[in-house]
């Protein structure tokens, strides 16, 4: 059979494993053609180079405006003709779900990447979200929760939502050469025992707040705790950082980014990611990534977390909002070596029936190739 034409289109996005690997993974089974929105050159477009597969850029320095940039997204659809168009990310889906609808695509595909950002946060936003699930033919929710929020709250018929998680390629996390963990140690002075690690940006929801008066309450029993803030950037900044003037300057680092963030996890003697709520999350790509890392963790419940995350089996869970059980929760990790290797044994175990890149993989074949 033939294999089915399939025009991803990505916007604002540099470097990005995740679509790498799917990459990698859906060229035997589709033609795949790119359209990245965004910079002129990024790492992504320098992965699909070397990869050899067709890209074009809609570089925001070359289309100045929203209507140039869609009348050229336009115009590759038209020339490229596939049998589908897939679209990641906001700017993405407003313009190339309307351009595909506009060219008469037969597949119009979205991912759902947020969940209440829209309801909470950014209100303006919802009617755009209802546009765009009415132009697509099928939307891809990436976990129960945003499949809750796009047919119940949204109102998008049933029919047309599809749950299909993340994969990842869980040996990049797993399979580490210590030479590049002993590197993230030496870069970023990380002697102190334990190394307390949180990987998410400064947003009020996803809780940072209750994890530092936490860590500031261990360093009482654990003086010389060092507390990792990795993608330490986003609109709630100015009050984080007022609560970390709280402590000493040696007690913790910020990290803005980091390329190896396999290795960095592997410094972790805990890790940290409580959402203030459910809905906080549309996934929580973390919550796997720290699992297949094997590193001992406390969570919420937020994101896809329900739908594999067990207290006392594969994590600690807590509230939300609860700095003291925040607290108690690394002190056990900490002090109990049993626990912790059982959180560390079935948190690696409770991903391989969900996350891998072939379940993944098989379902958008699925999706490219219904009729």
């Amino acid at each position: 059979m033939k294999k089915r034409k399939v025009v991803y289109i990505v916007s604002d996005i540099d470097k990005s494993l995740a679509f790498e690997w799917t990459t990698q993974y859906l060229k035997p089974h589709v033609d795949l053609f790119f359209i990245l929105i965004g910079k002129k050159k990024t790492v992504l477009s320098g992965y699909l180079q070397n990869a050899f597969v067709p890209y074009e850029v809609i570089a925001d320095d070359d289309y100045k405006s929203n209507l140039q940039r869609w009348l050229q997204i336009r115009s590759i659809i038209r020339r490229e003709r596939p049998d589908a168009v897939h679209t990641h990310l906001w700017r993405a889906t407003m313009l190339g779900l309307t351009a595909a609808w506009f060219c008469r695509v037969k597949k119009r595909i979205l991912t759902r990447h947020h969940a209440t950002l829209h309801y909470v946060e950014y209100p303006s936003g919802r009617k755009w979200d209802v546009l765009c699930n009415s132009l697509a033919t099928d939307v891809i929710a990436i976990s129960e929760n945003v499949k809750d929020i796009v047919v119940h709250r949204d109102g998008t018929p049933p029919h047309k939502v599809h749950v299909v998680h993340h994969g990842f390629d869980l040996s990049y996390f797993r399979d580490i050469d210590q030479f590049r963990v002993n590197a993230i140690r030496q870069k970023y002075k990380l002697t102190g025992y334990p190394v307390v690690g949180v990987i998410s940006r400064y947003l009020k929801l996803k809780g940072i707040q209750y994890i530092i008066p936490a860590f500031k309450k261990l360093l009482i029993e654990y003086p010389e705790a060092h507390l990792v803030l990795a993608n330490a950037h986003g609109d709630y900044a100015n009050d984080i950082k007022g609560q970390l003037r709280e402590l000493s300057g040696t007690s913790y680092t910020e990290i803005l980014f980091e390329e190896d963030l396999a290795a960095l996890y592997k410094v972790f003697d805990v890790f940290v990611h409580v959402p203030t709520d459910q809905h906080a999350e549309a996934f929580g790509q973390t919550y796997i990534e720290a699992l297949a890392a094997r590193v001992p963790s406390v969570f919420t419940q937020s994101g896809v977390a329900p739908e594999f995350i067990e207290d006392e089996r594969n994590a600690l869970v807590v509230d939300y909002k609860d700095d003291d059980a925040i607290l108690l929760s690394m002190k056990r990790i900490l002090e109990n070596p049993e626990l912790r290797s059982s959180l560390i044994t079935n948190g690696e175990k409770s991903l391989l029936d969900k996350f891998s890149l072939e379940i993944m993989i098989s379902k958008l074949v699925k999706i490219y190739n219904a009729s």
